[in-house]
């Protein structure tokens, strides 16, 4: 699989990011394939959360055989420092590593989020703290606001941003022009979510994938400009959803990585014409 440097810290990341909620409810024997299956995909690229369910206590042990090869990148939603502290000591324990690759402010979307973590006593102290002390490596953040997101980066020096990359919402709802204007001018590594969304949940229809909150592609021959199209703008990867027949989908897209021809991204256009965009600027 093909790997792309991750903005200016040297690292070289898949393009395709393994999603831990895909491990979340899993029994520690599935945890440990899909992890192995991953790996052997070419992906050395992994993200999980305390938010995402027991997803960190599964994929610790699954991953602990692949550690040393692998960027493994974990976030926290907490917003002051001792909340935070005491949240990366956790995932640590239960990930059962000494440090993190990457780590993240989890979900800023609100001017109060930004407040709390960025002032006096927030989380981005215990952030700093801990990159000193050689628990992680890289910090970052992620985001589903494209105003919490422009201030992340004009009040801190970040690694990466995590934030939505996605055909629809980003021709349809204009969102994420800004983040990536300002990420793209700054040199922080960008990192794509949602680039297989198809769009927010319409009444009374089917939800096949539970873990999701919105309805995902999965159609193959939809699944594959969707996932084209997120990773020929200038980002590093794209992490999956969190179903492991949904991974698989995304890996199959990029073995063959090109941009999309005009006839795939009309089929794909056509089928979100009925959807309400996931994100809207």
């Amino acid at each position: 699989m093909q790997r792309r440097e991750l903005g200016k810290t040297g690292q070289q990341l898949s393009v395709i990011g393994f999603g831990g909620i895909v491990v979340r409810d899993t029994t520690p024997a599935e945890a440990a394939r899909y992890v192995g299956e991953a790996v052997d995909a070419g992906v050395n690229y992994f993200d999980v959360a305390p938010s995402y369910g027991n997803s960190e206590e599964r994929l610790g042990p699954a991953l602990e055989p692949y550690r040393e090869q692998v960027f493994l990148a974990c976030k926290t939603a907490k917003r002051t420092r001792d909340e935070a502290a005491l949240e990366l000591r956790q995932s640590l324990a239960k990930l059962k590593t000494d440090h993190f690759d990457l780590y993240q402010l989890h979900a800023l979307t609100s001017d109060e989020d930004i407040e709390r973590a960025f002032g006096p006593g927030g989380a981005v102290e215990e952030l700093v703290e801990a990159r000193a002390l050689g628990l992680v490596k890289h910090l970052g953040f992620s985001a589903h606001s494209d105003k919490a997101a422009v201030a992340a980066l004009e009040r801190f020096e970040f690694d990466s941003v995590l934030f939505p990359v996605n055909y629809f919402s980003w021709t349809n709802g204009q969102f994420g022009h800004r983040i990536m204007e300002t990420a793209v001018r700054q040199g922080v590594g960008r990192l794509a979510l949602k680039a297989m969304a198809l769009g927010k949940y319409v009444k009374d229809e089917q939800r096949p994938f539970g873990k999701c909150w919105y309805q995902p592609l999965d159609n193959p021959a939809l699944v594959a400009p969707a996932v084209r199209w997120s990773l020929a703008q200038p980002i590093t990867a794209a992490v999956s959803p969190g179903h492991i027949e949904l991974l698989r989908l995304a890996i199959a897209a990029v073995n063959e990585l090109r941009a999309p021809e005009a006839a795939e991204m009309a089929a794909l256009a056509g089928a979100l014409q009925t959807r309400e965009p996931v994100f809207a600027g």
